[in-house]
């Protein structure tokens, strides 16, 4: 199947769809949002403000100018339903995996992980997860919902199991969310210790990894546009670095979400999340 590019794309990132390994797409849904809504229009701004930015990074020395990347834009979800949206999600990622390329999908709240995570399950069933964010995102339901983005990771581990879930940043949560990580997750709080070990055993073992990013990993005094700040976040460069390792894994899909750009009317978090898009293309694109 063939994509119709997208009329506004993200930097460098207007190949055509037959000739690019890596496959843009954004979901605007944030209709489980707990605390302040916006994240639906992140993916729009992040497009329209790249072209602030070089489409070169000296942190890596490489150029989205020599690879080949498609945006297809973002999908029309139903706000009403968390269901029809995942499930269109899902219906695209499985699209851009059957086509043999890798879905990388922008959020949006982080409950949208969920709908391309069950393409690359599908795919990969013995993928595992790699999982960037302030939240642990456990619980097993929010106000009797099953489907939030504070269950995302839960729902996750509802099809793939123990032990395959690893996850960093990790600065809030319910006490039980922690007791749960601590029987069912490979759990790293607080911050990025323990990344380098688990990246070269994933390497090792030669598995699939999906790549979840909330950016609320970030502190907030450098990436305030998000709907749940958490005091205590890595900076940029830690965040570049941590991108970087975790490319070295046999990436198979990957997700960057939770910008609220309305909530950072200095523009700022918007910039970070479209250098941090860039970086991350670049790391997935000079890896392989």
């Amino acid at each position: 199947m063939s994509l119709r590019r997208n009329i506004e794309t993200f930097i460098g990132c207007d190949a055509g769809y037959a000739e690019s390994s890596i496959v843009l797409f954004g979901a605007t849904f944030d209709s489980t949002t707990s605390f302040r809504p916006g994240a639906r229009f992140g993916s729009a701004a992040m497009r329209h403000e790249s072209f602030g930015l070089e489409t070169y990074s000296p942190y890596q020395d490489a150029d989205l100018t020599d690879y080949k990347v498609f945006d297809s834009g973002d999908l029309e979800l139903c706000f009403g339903s968390a269901e029809q949206a995942l499930t269109d999600i899902q219906a695209r990622a499985e699209t851009i995996l059957a086509d043999g390329k890798l879905p990388l999908l922008l959020g949006g709240e982080h409950l949208v992980t969920l709908g391309s995570f069950r393409a690359v399950a599908r795919c990969y069933p013995d993928v595992h997860i790699i999982h960037f964010d302030a939240h642990a995102d456990l619980r097993d339901d929010y106000l009797g919902a099953k489907l939030s983005h504070a269950c995302v990771i839960r729902r996750c581990h509802d099809l793939i199991g123990d032990g395959r879930i690893h996850q960093f940043c990790i600065r809030s949560g319910e006490r039980e969310e922690f007791r749960f990580a601590a029987r069912h997750t490979d759990l790293h709080p607080l911050s990025l210790a323990g990344l380098e070990e688990t990246v070269s055993a994933l390497r090792r073992a030669n598995v699939p990894v999906y790549f979840t990013i909330d950016l609320d990993c970030l502190d907030p005094s450098l990436f305030p546009g998000t709907g749940t700040p958490e005091a205590g976040g890595i900076t940029f460069l830690q965040l570049l670095e941590a991108i970087r390792t975790v490319a070295q894994c046999r990436i198979v899909g990957a997700d960057l979400n939770e910008l609220a750009p309305m909530l950072d009317p200095s523009g700022v978090s918007t910039a970070t999340a479209c250098k941090v898009l860039r970086e991350l293309l670049l790391a997935l694109l000079t890896k392989s």
